[in-house]
């Protein structure tokens, strides 16, 4: 399917300019294509966008051109993809329609390794988004939003664990967060493998959504690939808002993460303050510049672009790009 040029709208939603500015003055927010309920962009050197379709449990691929290529389907309802240090995509699969809860790695020439599928004898829960570090490491989130009834993964006292954990080789899992965060979500590690960051978000429905946390945390990460539990550090609470969703790295260290609703959602998120937009954040916490993007639900964001210098964003069934002024960090990829 071909992006119609009646998708193409252009609306400027950028801040006024400043010296220090990170999205050009003159920079457009562009809408890419519209499907259905989008999620995961990945940027690969060819010039390709991939993301996921979840409402059509696929992965697509957006072409230079702007035309819709299926990649995958079934995807196992995908969510956060991302390409490996060696350019392989990664994909976070929620299961659905029969399908496992795993992630999984597409090699080279286009079959599937399980990268994990179970942890300490139970399924996983529903891996969400993921990271990957210097070393090739990669970190995923398992969350549970909505039916609870088929969870696996507890804690010795029966309580239910959403977990983030670590890959060091297919099967090779190890569970590095436990209870230190109610619901993670998106996931970055920096540059210099210094920090995990995670987005808490829990936001899913009035039994369990209520009061929930919506903030983003930042964790002191060892050499081995596990965290200082007591590093732990709020970099920002969305209070009764849309929590974090998806992020992404710049070049400078900076975080990307989406989150907001341009609309009330009572009674989960009532107060409206925080709009849906990509926030852009400093690795201590400061809110530096909001990027408005005019649909809801915004879930995620990637760079690319020859340059790296585009960010993509998926919101409201659509894919949306806008120039920024320095290239995002990504494992592959890395900027020209």
């Amino acid at each position: 399917m071909r992006a119609h040029s009646s998708l193409s709208i252009l609306l400027l939603l950028v801040s006024p300019l400043r010296a220090d500015e990170i999205i050009p003055a003159d920079s457009q927010l562009k809408l890419e294509v519209a499907v259905a309920f989008t999620e995961g962009p990945a940027w690969h050197s060819s010039g390709n966008v991939y993301f996921n379709d979840i409402s059509n449990n696929r992965i697509v691929r957006r072409d230079p051109l702007g035309n819709l290529h299926t990649f995958r389907t079934p995807s196992g309802r995908a969510n956060g993809l991302l390409f490996d240090r060696q350019g392989r995509l990664l994909a976070c699969e929620g299961g659905g329609e029969g399908g496992n809860r795993r992630v999984t790695r597409t090699e080279t020439d286009g079959t599937i390794t399980v990268m994990a599928d179970r942890f300490e004898g139970g399924s996983l829960n529903s891996p969400n988004d993921l990271a990957v570090d210097s070393k090739g490491r990669i970190y995923f989130s398992d969350p549970r939003y909505g039916d609870r009834t088929d969870l696996e993964q507890f804690d010795k006292d029966g309580r239910e664990i959403e977990g983030v954990y670590r890959i060091d080789a297919p099967g090779k899992i190890t569970r590095i967060i436990i209870h230190q965060v109610h619901r993670p979500n998106g996931l970055l590690v920096s540059a210099d493998d210094k920090f995990l960051f995670v987005a808490d978000n829990v936001n899913d429905g009035p039994s369990r959504g209520l009061g929930g946390p919506r903030k983003l945390w930042r964790f002191d990460l060892n050499s081995d690939g596990s965290i200082d539990s007591k590093s732990r550090k709020l970099l920002f609470d969305w209070g009764s808002d849309r929590g974090p969703d998806g992020m992404a790295l710049d070049s400078k260290g900076r975080i990307f993460a989406t989150a907001g609703f341009n609309f009330p959602k009572p009674p989960v998120e009532t107060s409206n303050k925080y709009k849906a937009g990509v926030y852009v954040f400093s690795p201590e916490g400061t809110l530096l510049e909001t990027i408005p993007i005019p649909a809801d639900m915004i879930t995620n964001c990637t760079f690319g672009g020859d340059d790296l210098c585009t960010l993509f964003v998926t919101a409201g069934h659509k894919l949306w790009s806008i120039p920024v002024k320095d290239p995002g960090h990504l494992a592959w990829p890395t900027a020209k």
